[in-house]
């Protein structure tokens, strides 16, 4: 290399780091109400699916290898509502809470072992469409990378349950992705 192809490659890398200044003025602009409001819906996923885990072990109900994946999902989804809950306060908005949101469950829910298997299924499933229905839609850079990886965690939780027999455990090639409409009509069901 001599010294005018050296100079060259100090240039374009000097454009390149300027240039990065903008993107980093764009990765952190404040998110917009659109991927707010995504957050939202994905936080009152894992909100249910808390709720959800604490009432079926509380139940008594679950065998042992339910009440195993229902314990795993629950420190699962904690990391996952702490996650999120710090990306909404990064945003300057406050995070729903539990004390938010008052969840009531179909009967017979909780009325046995497969009972709470099968709604453990429902529940992930549309949880992993939540998420994938998310990062189709969230524009914001910071929001990006830890929606997917709570999607990946998601989609094991699904194959998880179904081992347990209430569903497949592969899916579909290409899961379906909710939108928002989808996501809400399902959390509708659960709030009383």
């Amino acid at each position: 290399m001599n010294r005018a192809q050296l100079l060259r490659r100090g240039v374009a890398g000097s454009a390149l780091l300027a240039g990065s200044g903008a993107f980093a003025a764009v990765a952190n602009a404040a998110p917009s109400d659109a991927d707010l409001a995504a957050l939202r819906l994905v936080i009152a996923t894992e909100l249910l699916k808390l709720d959800f885990a604490t009432s079926a072990i509380g139940s008594g109900k679950a065998d042992g290898p339910t009440t195993r994946l229902l314990h795993q999902m629950h420190a699962d989804d904690t990391a996952h509502y702490n996650g999120l809950a710090s990306l909404f306060t990064g945003a300057g908005q406050t995070p729903a809470t539990a004390a938010d949101i008052d969840f009531s469950y179909p009967s017979g829910t909780f009325a046995s072992s497969r009972s709470i298997a099968k709604a453990v299924w429902e529940l992930a499933t549309t949880s992993l469409g939540a998420y994938l229905g998310a990062l189709g839609t969230v524009q914001t850079p910071r929001f990006k990378l830890p929606l997917a990886q709570i999607a990946a965690n998601e989609a094991q939780q699904v194959s998880a349950a179904g081992a347990l027999g209430n569903g497949p455990m592969v899916g579909a090639a290409f899961a379906p992705a909710l939108n928002a409409d989808q996501v809400t009509t399902f959390l509708d069901v659960y709030e009383s």
